[in-house]
């Protein structure tokens, strides 16, 4: 099985299942950590297409941690080449220990929640303050968390990658029924402030976003996505979304949506085989106040 072969060819339920991650330990304050928090000693390796690695990149930036800690980026084309002496996939994000040239964790879920609070020691105190995984709704984030990443944030990947028709349709169906419980939570809680819980951002905005983000650039189409997208067919998710876009640099200024439609249209020949990448939707994200001609109707 290839690099880019996402779906092993014996396998005739055509299901994507995605890889479990294999590097995971933790930064800790805790005394004798093998990975203490120092400041210049962690980098990331990121890809900007990658919505787990996006996830890292927002909290880096939310946490205040970008003096604290380096990320690069790798190319946006995912090649068919790899190293002979390694046998799993290879992933992003990576945070990689420079003092011991080792790989800490290739776990997204795990490293975003370190640098929620490892590294509080070393920030301002408004950074501290910022609250991701706050106790009272840690509970609701874990229940939202298991049903959002199965269904919507592998969802997406679950219909794309199918190489049979009935596991297509039986992902894409669970990925839109998903996607209006969303819209019904957001619809729900307008009234308690524009985030997912309320007034103040969390852990479920960070993974939520990184999905809904690429939604209409890429899953509608690329993904076979395309029951609805959300620009006319979500008004409080497209709300939500371009509320955190637009007015928090965390989220804006680390999507970069060439790379991200390069990434997938490019490296996927599987399901692009010409490798051309479509120029719409335009724009990639509509302004704050302004809505697409089918949901002003």
């Amino acid at each position: 099985m290839g690099i880019t072969d996402w779906v092993k060819t014996d396998d005739k339920s055509g299901e994507f299942k995605r890889q479990v991650s294999s590097f995971r330990s933790f930064i800790t304050k805790e005394p004798g950590s093998k990975f203490p928090p120092e400041k210049g000693r962690y980098h990331l390796f990121v890809s900007y297409a990658c919505p787990w690695a996006h996830r890292t990149l927002i909290t880096r930036k939310l946490k205040g941690l970008e003096d604290i800690i380096s990320f690069s980026v790798v190319h946006w084309h995912l090649g068919g080449d790899g190293r002979k002496e390694y046998t799993g996939r290879f992933t992003v994000p990576v945070l990689y220990d420079k003092k011991q040239n080792t790989i800490v964790s290739n776990e997204s879920s795990e490293i975003i929640r370190m640098l929620y609070t490892a590294f509080d020691d070393l920030v301002d105190e408004k950074y501290r303050a910022l609250q991701l995984f706050p106790e009272p709704l840690q509970s609701k984030i874990d229940d939202v968390n298991e049903w959002t990443y199965d269904l919507i944030n592998n969802g997406v990947y679950k219909a794309g990658f199918a190489t049979t028709q009935q596991a297509y349709e039986n992902n894409v169906v669970k990925l839109f029924e998903a996607l209006d419980r969303t819209e019904k939570h957001l619809q729900d809680t307008a009234s308690e402030g524009p985030y997912y819980f309320g007034k103040d951002i969390t852990e479920a905005d960070i993974r939520l976003y990184v999905t809904i983000v690429r939604f209409d650039p890429v899953y509608v189409q690329h993904f076979k996505c395309n029951i609805r997208d959300i620009r006319s067919g979500y008004p409080a998710i497209h709300k939500w979304l371009r509320n955190l876009y637009w007015n928090h640099p965390a989220f804006g200024d680390t999507t970069q949506f060439d790379h991200i439609k390069w990434h997938y249209t490019k490296s996927h020949t599987q399901i692009n085989p010409k490798s051309i990448t479509p120029v719409g939707p335009l724009p990639n994200i509509l302004p704050l106040g302004e809505e697409c001609g089918a949901a002003q109707r």
